[in-house]
């Protein structure tokens, strides 16, 4: 059972996350973003079309590679290399970006949920029975049975029947998009056994209430 108090302590305590900027290849470095402090932006738009704020460039036998920021945050941390020649894999900045409720909220139920994470990379769908029921009625109301064949798995022009090993429960949350390839050991659905369902409510609620976003 979920201690939801000692859960919200600890992200209260870090209610952020460090995100590790590094050089994508070889290359001389020019820091655009000089000043730790900084506010960012990450990248938006319907389609995600619109990148980051600009962090730097990389020079690569005359052809620049730019670095935006990947997520909204502050600049903690700006490496002091800038004209010099890097490595991939060289640490340029470190970026603090502060949780928003919906990322709490997803932290909390990747802990609290049974994640039933895909076998095989491929292409998964639900089987038609579970996909009735989801399109007519929601997720949450579908129940999940271990053994039972709930998704078709595409791979190499052949679909195969995936069954489910995990407790009993509802299908809280789904994590992967039909015709999307996804890779093996990914998160495909969270399953949250009814009795249980009201401690997952309780967390979520408190976190609508309680967590004060930063701008």
């Amino acid at each position: 059972m979920l201690d939801i108090k000692e859960l919200l302590r600890e992200l209260k305590e870090a209610p952020y996350e460090e995100i590790v900027i590094t050089a994508p290849h070889c290359g001389t470095v020019e820091i655009v973003v000089n000043t730790v402090g900084t506010r960012v932006h990450g990248v938006s738009g319907t389609w995600k079309e619109i990148p980051g704020t600009l962090l730097a460039r990389i020079d690569r036998e005359n052809n620049k590679k730019h670095l935006y920021a990947p997520q909204k945050g502050e600049i903690i941390h700006i490496t002091d290399l800038n004209g010099h020649f890097v490595e991939a894999g060289t640490e340029l900045f470190r970026i603090r970006h502060f949780l928003t409720k919906e990322e709490v909220i997803q932290r909390i139920l990747r802990q609290a949920l049974h994640l039933f994470l895909a076998p095989e990379k491929g292409k998964y769908y639900f089987a038609p029975e579970i996909e009735t029921k989801i399109k007519a009625k929601g997720c949450r109301s579908v129940l999940v049975r271990p053994g039972q064949e709930i998704f078709i798995l595409s791979r190499m022009k052949r679909e195969t029947l995936i069954p489910y090993q995990g407790p009993e429960g509802l299908i809280y949350t789904i994590y992967f998009e039909p015709n999307q390839s996804i890779e093996r050991q990914t998160p495909l659905i969270g399953i949250c056994p009814k009795e249980e369902l009201p401690v997952i409510r309780e967390v979520v609620a408190r976190i609508q209430t309680e967590w004060e976003e930063k701008e």
